[in-house]
């Protein structure tokens, strides 16, 4: 019989090296620390589609191709007519299937620092090098590291997040337009946030042959589908869907996205509200003594504690059942920095009490 094996025998040591990816509990918080859509449907809403699923047969697979709900994603999202659309479990799925189409240990993957984490986590999974470049002190792009890097490495992907998370800043315009140019793989930019940033390179895809956009509904009010969209040249999506699993847009998400979809007016409600709350939540962190906020064009503020308190006030705010994003630990120049998404109204209120009493002890 042979030896039983363990899993440091079996298990590449790359991906053991790895941490897993960890979501800390929010029940009972008020929780700002997900940049999710704090508001739910109104009623009537929710009884419609709840109509809807009554007929949805589970017991069958779902459209592989979501065609329906391709349709109507091509709309909302404003997607060229000569571009190719695929569809992730999530964004995060997406970035999957491009870096696992590509994946070979001298094709490097790169983004500028501090970025989107699951650029680098998913590029260590599959055997790819990573390379981060620092952004500046203020997280712009800065345009000669960035186009010195890509010289010297020839990525094969760029990602560039379109507001970049977590800091919210938009990278400007002809940068981001010179990186498409010099780079000699794909470039794919992340709307993420598309919804709040009144910017988009989607428009882009006809002028340039390696550009792709992704997007997703997360940030709309629909994080719990899980569905994100990718489109661009054909000749790169049909290779990425190469390695798409089979069904992976379940028949709920279909379903239920395309209605979401067919009542874009209620999520362009939310999503205006959120956008005038960013505001006025930006204007209140700057009012408080100690703190520098960084502009944003997401649903989440970044900003700066007082030297070697971040942690201390993400603890202390925890205590008093409000959940933020610590990032000092991530360090460089993220050190000191907490994030907070924009909550209702009520939330916002809350936190602010909140932090500014800890602020005042």
């Amino acid at each position: 019989m042979s030896k039983q094996r363990s899993p440091q025998d079996l298990i590449r040591p790359a991906i053991r090296a790895l941490s897993a990816y960890h979501v800390p509990p929010s029940g009972g918080m008020v929780k700002l620390d997900a940049m999710e859509n704090p508001y739910r449907w109104p009623d009537d809403m929710i009884k419609q589609w709840l109509a809807l699923l009554r007929d949805v047969e589970l017991n069958r697979y779902p459209d592989p191709t979501a065609a329906p709900l391709v349709v109507r994603l091509r709309q909302v999202m404003a997607v060229p007519d000569d571009s190719a659309v695929l569809l992730g479990n999530g964004s995060d799925e997406l970035i999957q299937m491009i870096l696992m189409a590509m994946a070979d240990p001298q094709h490097v993957v790169l983004a500028p620092t501090p970025s989107f984490v699951m650029y680098k986590m998913i590029a260590d999974v599959v055997g790819m090098p990573f390379v981060g470049v620092p952004l500046n002190a203020d997280f712009s792009l800065n345009r000669s590291t960035m186009l010195a890097a890509i010289a010297e490495h020839q990525p094969a992907v760029v990602f560039l997040a379109y507001p970049n998370n977590p800091t919210g800043n938009l990278f400007d315009t002809q940068t981001v337009h010179d990186i498409i140019q010099a780079a000699s793989g794909v470039v794919v930019v992340d709307e993420a946030y598309h919804a709040f940033a009144a910017s988009s390179f989607m428009n882009e895809l006809n002028k340039y042959p390696n550009l792709l956009v992704m997007r997703t509904v997360s940030k709309m009010g629909l994080a719990g589908l899980r569905l994100g969209l990718l489109a661009g040249a054909s000749a790169w999506l049909q290779e990425f869907d190469k390695v798409r699993l089979p069904y992976n847009i379940n028949v709920l998400t279909q379903v239920s996205a395309e209605f979401a979809l067919n009542n874009l007016a209620i999520l362009q409600q939310q999503t205006d509200q959120i956008c005038r709350d960013r505001e006025i939540l930006l204007n209140a962190l700057r009012s408080i003594a100690g703190l520098e906020v960084f502009p944003s064009k997401a649903n989440f503020i970044l900003f700066r504690t007082p030297a070697a308190r971040a942690t201390e006030i993400f603890m202390a705010l925890k205590a008093r059942k409000v959940l933020i994003k610590n990032l000092s630990a991530v360090g460089g120049l993220l050190s000191d920095c907490l994030r907070v998404t924009v909550g209702t109204p009520e939330e916002n209120t809350i936190f602010l009490r909140e932090l500014r009493q800890i602020l005042s002890v």
